[in-house]
């Protein structure tokens, strides 16, 4: 494709002009990929009414995100695992949604102020995601409990593609190294780049996320809401 005149002048020009352009553009580019709480806020209240303590739940999701952009990976996995864990009361799908398996958004879970071990593991990803940590150091990943001798979804995070994984957890406060965490077995784990089975130095990836379509229909859904991580590629 040829550049328009507008685009040749604008190369044509003087150097402090293409420079104070560079930095106008990437100011835009700044401010769409980062998300509108009020504007989230409204099309939350367009869709359930009157939030109620919700307000207050995504209002704090907001500040978690501006108070931790500028910290270290390590402090962003502590802060965004200790606000859900505490923000959400483990409740199973069938009593709050009326589903056997619902996947909520992060706003559908801190509006209803309750989730299951899927939703824990969404949220954490999408804050995670939100903050800058890329996509490929985190899986969403199904394990067996096996204390509760049930399935159960974690968040791992990947310091390296062959590191060992850290364990995001609802069901307990810790974060931990995967080896110390022998109550879980697990089974695969996804991310925007693939499916994955478990094994060493990081497991085997034996498919495209796009496949999972529970995972794509949450991401129509966050877009409606506001959210949206392809802008955060």
């Amino acid at each position: 494709m040829q550049p328009s005149r507008g685009a040749r002048r604008l190369f044509a020009s003087p150097l402090r002009l293409r420079a104070g352009v560079l930095l106008l553009l990437l100011l835009a580019l700044t401010a769409t990929a980062a998300w509108n709480f009020d504007a989230i806020l409204r099309n939350a209240e367009q869709r359930y009414g009157n939030l109620g303590p919700a307000k207050t739940r995504i209002q704090d999701w907001g500040r978690l995100i501006d108070s931790s952009e500028n910290l270290d990976e390590a402090a962003k996995l502590k802060a965004v695992n200790a606000f859900f864990n505490g923000a959400l009361v483990f409740t199973d799908d069938r009593t709050v949604w009326h589903q056997e398996d619902y996947w909520a958004t992060p706003i559908e879970a801190l509006y209803k102020g309750a989730g299951d071990c899927e939703d824990y593991s969404i949220a954490k990803f999408v804050t995670l995601r939100r903050l800058g940590v890329a996509s490929d150091k985190l899986r969403i990943t199904y394990v067996k409990a096996l204390q509760q001798n049930q399935a159960h979804m974690v968040l791992t995070y990947y310091a390296s593609p062959t590191a060992e994984p850290l364990v995001l957890d609802n069901l307990i406060p810790q974060i931990k190294p995967a080896s110390q965490r022998k109550d879980l077995l697990p089974v695969y784990a996804f991310n925007a780049e693939g499916l994955w089975l478990p094994g060493p130095n990081g497991g085997k990836r034996t498919g495209d996320s796009k496949k999972l379509s529970r995972w794509q229909d949450l991401l129509t859904k966050m877009r409606a809401e506001g959210i949206d991580l392809d802008e955060m590629r």
